[in-house]
C-alpha cells in the first residue's frame, strides 16, 4: 500500500522538474538577459574593487542612463512594429536647443517651455510617422533624413555655441532628488519605505495574478520558479533602494522612468492597442486582414517615439545644464543597441519594455565599469559592438532552433 502511494509522488516530482526545465528553456531570452546583467555587475564589482556598487556610483549610473532608458521604451514600440528610428539622437539635441532658446534667451516660464518642447517632439514623430505609415516610405530613409535635418536645425538654433545655464527649477528634472519626510539620520528613510512598499505590492500583484490564472487552469509558471522570481524581486528592489538611501535617495528622473516603465509595460501587455502593435511586427499583412488599422498604429508609434525623444532631450539638457551643438550625437546607436540587447527581434513582433530597460542598463553598467577601470574609448566601442553582435546572433539562433 505504501509503495502505491509513493510511486505517483515520485512521478509527480519528475514531471515537475521537467516542467521547470521546459519553462526556463522556453523563456531563455528573458532569463538569459537578466543573468547577463547580474554576471556583468558582479564581474565589474570585483574588477573595480567594489566601486561599481557604491551608492554615489549607482546614483550616477541612473542619471547617466536615464535618457537612454526613456528613448529605449519608445524605440521598442517602433522596432516591434517592424521599423526603426535613426533620428532620435538629433531630436534630443534639437529639443535641448529649443528648450535653451526658450528658457534662457527668451525667458519663457519653465512649465510652458517644457510643454512646447514635448509638443514639438510629438509633431516631429508624427511627421516622420506620416510618411512611413501612409506613404510607405521606408523608415530607415525617412528617419535618416530626419537625423540630418534636426542636426542642422540644432546648429542653427545654437549658432554653433552652447547656451545655458537653465533655471534651477528645470535643472531639478535631472539633478533633483525626492525629499526625505521621515527625518531619519544617516539614511534616506522615504527611499527605504518606498522600496519596501513597491516590492511588496509587486509580489502581491503577482500572487493575485497567479491565483486568477489557476482558477481558469492557465497558470504555466511552475510554483518553484514563481517563488524564486518574487524572492528576487523583494531582494533586488530593497537592496537597490538601500544603496540609493545611502547617498541622497531617489532621483526625480528615476521616478519619471519608473512611471514610464510601469505605464508602457501595462500598455504593451494588457491593452488591445499594445498587442496589435506586436501583431503588425509579426505579420503586417495578416494583421491588416484581421481588421487592425496598421497605418494608424505605425503613425502613433512614431509620434510616441518623438514624444519620448523630446522628454529625453529635456532630461539630458537639464543634466548638462546647457544645450550643446554636439548633444545627442550617436545616441540613436546606444538606444537601438539597448533594445536589441534587451531581446527585441530584428524582424519585429518580439520584445518587452522590461527587456529594453535591462538592455539599456546593461550597456550603462558596461560603460560605467570600463570607465572606472580606465579602459580606452576605442576598446569600449569594440566591446559594445561585440556584445550587440552576440545579442543579434543569439536572436537568429533562437529563431532557427524554433523553426
Amino acid at each position: 500500500m505504501q509503495q502505491v502511494v509513493n510511486a505517483p509522488a515520485s512521478s509527480s516530482e519528475a514531471e515537475n522538474k521537467i516542467t521547470i526545465g521546459s519553462y526556463i528553456k522556453a523563456n531563455m531570452r528573458e532569463y538569459g538577459l537578466l543573468l547577463a546583467l547580474i554576471v556583468v555587475m558582479v564581474s565589474f564589482q570585483i574588477m573595480t574593487d567594489g566601486i561599481l556598487m557604491k551608492p554615489l556610483n549607482i546614483t550616477n549610473l541612473v542619471l547617466q542612463n536615464s535618457y537612454i532608458v526613456i528613448m529605449a521604451i519608445g524605440m521598442l514600440l517602433v522596432i516591434v512594429a517592424g521599423h526603426i528610428d535613426l533620428s532620435v539622437g538629433s531630436v534630443v539635441g534639437f529639443i535641448g536647443a529649443l528648450a535653451a532658446v526658450l528658457m534662457v534667451s527668451y525667458e519663457v516660464p519653465v512649465f510652458i517651455a517644457v510643454i512646447i518642447c514635448l509638443l514639438a517632439g510629438v509633431a516631429i514623430g508624427a511627421v516622420q510617422g506620416y510618411w512611413v505609415a501612409y506613404h510607405r516610405i521606408p523608415a530607415f530613409i525617412v528617419t535618416l533624413a530626419g537625423m540630418l535635418v534636426f542636426r542642422g536645425l540644432t546648429l542653427a538654433l545654437l549658432q554653433g555655441q552652447s547656451i545655458g545655464p537653465f533655471p534651477t527649477t528645470f535643472q531639478r528634472l535631472s539633478s533633483g532628488f525626492i525629499p526625505d519626510l521621515t527625518g531619519m539620520e544617516g539614511t534616506h528613510g522615504l527611499t527605504l519605505l518606498l522600496g519596501a512598499v513597491i516590492s511588496l505590492y509587486l509580489v502581491y500583484a503577482n500572487f493575485r495574478s497567479r491565483m486568477a490564472q489557476q482558477k481558469i487552469a492557465s497558470a504555466e509558471e511552475p510554483l518553484s520558479v514563481f517563488i524564486l522570481q518574487n524572492g528576487l524581486i523583494l531582494f533586488a528592489i530593497n537592496y537597490f533602494t538601500l544603496l540609493m538611501a545611502g547617498y541622497r535617495g531617489l532621483p526625480n528622473v528615476l521616478i519619471v522612468m519608473a512611471v514610464l516603465i510601469a505605464a508602457y509595460s501595462f500598455f504593451t501587455s494588457r491593452t488591445t492597442m499594445g498587442r496589435r502593435i506586436y501583431a503588425i511586427g509579426g505579420n503586417e499583412k495578416a494583421a491588416r486582414l484581421s481588421g487592425v488599422n496598421t497605418q494608424k498604429l505605425t503613425f502613433l508609434a512614431f509620434a510616441n517615439m518623438g514624444f519620448l525623444a523630446a522628454l529625453a532631450g529635456l532630461v539630458f539638457a537639464a543634466r548638462l545644464n546647457s544645450a550643446s551643438p554636439k548633444a545627442g550625437v550617436a545616441f540613436e546607436l546606444d538606444v537601438i543597441a539597448a533594445v536589441f540587447i534587451g531581446g527585441a527581434s530584428m524582424s519585429g513582433g518580439v520584445g518587452t519594455v522590461v527587456g529594453a530597460v535591462i538592455g539599456a542598463f546593461l550597456m550603462g553598467v558596461m560603460n560605467n565599469g570600463m570607465s572606472i577601470m580606465s579602459v580606452g574609448i576605442d576598446y569600449q566601442q569594440v566591446i559594445k559592438g561585440l556584445v550587440l553582435l552576440a545579442a543579434v546572433i543569439f536572436d537568429v539562433y533562437n529563431k532557427k532552433k524554433a523553426g
